[in-house]
């Protein structure tokens, strides 16, 4: 078989087994939770057969893997294509999301088998799914008894199949159907629970904050194909007349030129998917989905797309010249703004939540400095270690939520990081998992994944944008910090409350996506360790360089020397960042409050409220648009003006309908209906008095009229 038909088929057993549980399995858990992971493993294994044989094969960046059909004809020299590609960029990403995918669909399976969500008030006191309890002096261990199981199995298929979608497309078209795929499946997973208010309102927020960015992408995309008359990446992004002739037209707005323009759009696109300062505000509220959502949107799918769609787009932006520096400054501060939030949360997904934030921040940061490659490398670590985390932190809300059973304190919050402590002695698999994807996250030297990603990143930095370097690297600094604190809150120390003495480890079908996202979240920066690195260098063959940089026109040139301030920066960050979190929360006991809250005082509060951008997003943007649409729209444009056009033409109906039926419908038609009845009642009383019922009188009378018809034949007929 072709590759290209293998890559034609990636997408395809995702989207059928949606349309498989929605019409035939819903109501058989276990067939549709087996039809969504045989799925998830097809398009896994469809996705690696692409991956080595695009990696096999020589110059692949200038040979790729490419197919498309005519879709819908523009005119004689146009039309809209559905394609697939595959270069060096898409292969990469097919990798880590093939197999982040795979690990959450396998580990949904033991998440909605073992425990409710928080704030759940359907389980009416029930235990855990799969907590232990005795009965009749019996140990069982209680079975499922979710009730969406097989619809999220569905909603997660849909989500895999979007993002696939996206991936493998050839052209902005068909990548903007997955896009908007993923933004649909957001809504219905993060609202997954809608039972729950605060789900309901986490789920428009997140739907309603991302389409934004997707208007302004839509207008890009719209212009791009203006300008250009296609939308393929290659006949766009490989061709240098079509790039000098974008950067070269004007736009006509605020002197920008046509790739200018065009990229900012497609930017605020992704500051609206990958959740950029200012339209953040929706990520930490997409916690309130189940937490293999949390993982699919964090690090498989949803934000990631943002990241690709800008990587992608690179010979576009960087000709655009303004693009570059938009993204430098959005990432740079982004990075920062949610790393000092992060800091003061106590909620294990909300820190999560915030560190995606930022880390994501690192991404278009690098961009912006041009380090493409490095980009792309982070994106890569970033999906293994951070699905590694959200999974783990899930693990850990269902070991506490079995101790909340045991204690029967339903008040206990299972996931604040200060109920729990000492978990692990309790959860050891989940402990180390966890801790792999903690250090890979705070960038731990020389051993995990994130240390390489993010130290390529700052070195660009430093070299192409000193300002950027040191934000990010204070940016980092506190990323250890509160990864740190978040492990020692957890894991470390004694139980604070009874129901940390009472969790346990999850299922089998949990732990294991942990153990092996966690070998990539080291091993996974291996195969980016720079040549030129003192000892370490060459030791591992670094293809990800040549092989990423392939994608592009022109492949992205190297640092000549090495410099080892960014090194040595990003070294100290780390491990001061690490130890700073361990000395500080180390101690924290039962009841405690944080301890950095008093010596920050104002700050920590101004970080805990997450600088009350939302309340001040409420001011400027919610409650205004709920005045006019309550007050202007409703009470003026919908009740005066539409009602009033509506009444008006009512009116007129009833009038002209009045003139018609007195004029003509009762006179004319009625009338002659009426007559017509009336006439023939006559004639009806009239004719029936000669019926007597004597028989001598018809007699009579057909005599008569025997004779009368005789004389008639005599008379008037003889000539």
């Amino acid at each position: 078989m072709q590759t290209t038909t293998l890559i034609w088929l990636i997408p395809l057993p995702p989207i059928l087994a949606f349309f498989l549980i929605v019409l035939f399995t819903n109501r058989n858990n276990r067939l549709s939770h087996r039809i969504a992971v045989g799925a998830a493993v097809i398009s896994w294994l469809l996705s690696m057969v692409v991956f080595f044989t695009a990696i096999g094969k020589e110059h692949f960046g200038e040979q790729v893997f490419e197919d498309f059909i005519q879709w819908l004809p523009l005119g004689k020299h146009s039309s809209l294509e559905i394609g697939v590609l595959v270069d060096p960029l898409t292969a990469v990403t097919l990798f880590f999301v093939g197999w982040t995918v795979l690990m959450i669909f396998i580990y949904s399976i033991g998440y909605h088998n073992f425990g409710q969500p928080k704030g759940d008030d359907d389980h009416h006191g029930l235990p855990p799914h799969g907590a232990t309890v005795e009965k009749d002096g019996k140990k069982q261990i209680v079975p499922s008894i979710e009730p969406m199981y097989a619809r999220f199995f569905a909603f997660i298929g849909l989500f895999a199949f979007g993002m696939f979608t996206l991936v493998v497309s050839n052209n902005l078209l068909t990548l903007f159907v997955g896009w908007e795929i993923m933004g649909l499946c957001s809504y219905l997973l993060i609202g997954f629970w809608y039972g729950k208010e605060s789900a309901r309102d986490a789920a428009k927020k997140a739907f309603m904050t991302t389409r934004i960015g997707d208007v302004f992408m839509l207008l890009g995309i719209s212009y791009l194909f203006k300008a250009t008359n296609t939308l393929n990446f290659r006949d766009i992004l490989h061709n240098e007349a079509v790039l000098d002739a974008l950067a070269q037209a004007d736009s006509g707005f605020l002197g920008l030129s046509a790739a200018g323009l065009i990229g900012l759009l497609l930017i605020l696109g992704t500051v609206g998917k990958s959740a950029q300062f200012p339209l953040h505000v929706w990520l930490p509220d997409a916690m309130e989905g189940p937490t293999p959502v949390s993982a699919m949107i964090h690090a498989a799918t949803m934000v990631s797309a943002g990241v690709y769609m800008v990587i992608r787009m690179f010979p576009l932006l960087e000709v655009g010249e303004i693009s570059l520096s938009v993204m430098a400054f959005i990432g740079a501060f982004t990075a920062l703004f949610a790393a000092t939030i992060a800091l003061a949360q106590k909620d294990v997904k909300r820190v999560l939540a915030y560190s995606t934030i930022s880390q994501l921040g690192f991404m278009i940061a690098a961009l912006g400095v041009g380090a493409y490659v490095a980009a792309v490398f982070h994106l890569f670590t970033h999906a293994f270690f951070k699905a590694l985390l959200f999974l783990g932190s899930g693990s850990v809300i269902h070991g506490m939520e079995h101790g909340v059973y045991h204690t029967g304190n339903h008040e206990v919050d299972p996931q604040d990081m200060f109920n729990m402590g000492g978990l692990r002695k309790k959860m050891p698999t989940t402990f180390w998992t966890f801790l792999i994807g903690g250090f890979a996250l705070s960038g731990f030297p020389l051993i995990t994944a994130g240390f390489w990603s993010k130290d390529e990143i700052l070195a660009d930095a430093l070299a192409h944008n000193p300002a950027v370097f040191w934000t990010l690297a204070l940016a980092a600094l506190l990323t250890a910090f509160y990864t740190m604190r978040q492990i020692t809150l957890t894991f470390l120390g004694e139980p604070r409350t009874e129901e940390a003495k009472h969790a346990h480890e999850s299922t089998r079908s949990m732990t294991a996506p942990l153990v092996v996202l966690a070998v990539f979240a080291i091993g996974a920066g291996w195969i980016g360790i720079p040549e030129h690195f003192p000892a370490l260098g060459g030791i591992i063959p670094n293809w990800l360089h040549d092989f990423v940089g392939g994608t592009l026109l022109h492949n992205p040139e190297t640092l000549e020397e090495f410099d080892m301030i960014p090194l040595l920066v990003s070294i100290g960050v780390a491990l001061g960042g690490l130890l700073l979190g361990w000395l500080v929360y180390r101690n924290v006991s039962a009841g405690s409050e944080d301890p950095l809250r008093k010596p920050l005082g104002p700050i920590y509060s101004l970080f805990e409220n997450k600088y009350n951008i939302d309340e001040i997003y409420n001011v400027l943007f919610v409650r205004p648009a709920m005045w006019v649409s309550e007050t202007f729209t409703y009470l003026f444009l919908d009740r005066k003006i539409i009602d009033g056009v509506l009444h008006f033409v009512a009116r007129i109906s009833f009038e002209i309908g009045a003139f018609f039926r007195n004029s003509i419908d009762k006179p004319i038609i009625n009338g002659f209906g009426d007559l017509v009845g009336f006439s023939t009642n006559k004639f009806g009383h009239w004719f029936r008095r000669i019926q007597t019922g004597r028989v001598q009188q018809y007699m009579l009378v057909a005599l008569l009229l025997a004779f009368a018809s005789l004389f008639y034949y005599m008379v008037a007929l003889q000539p």
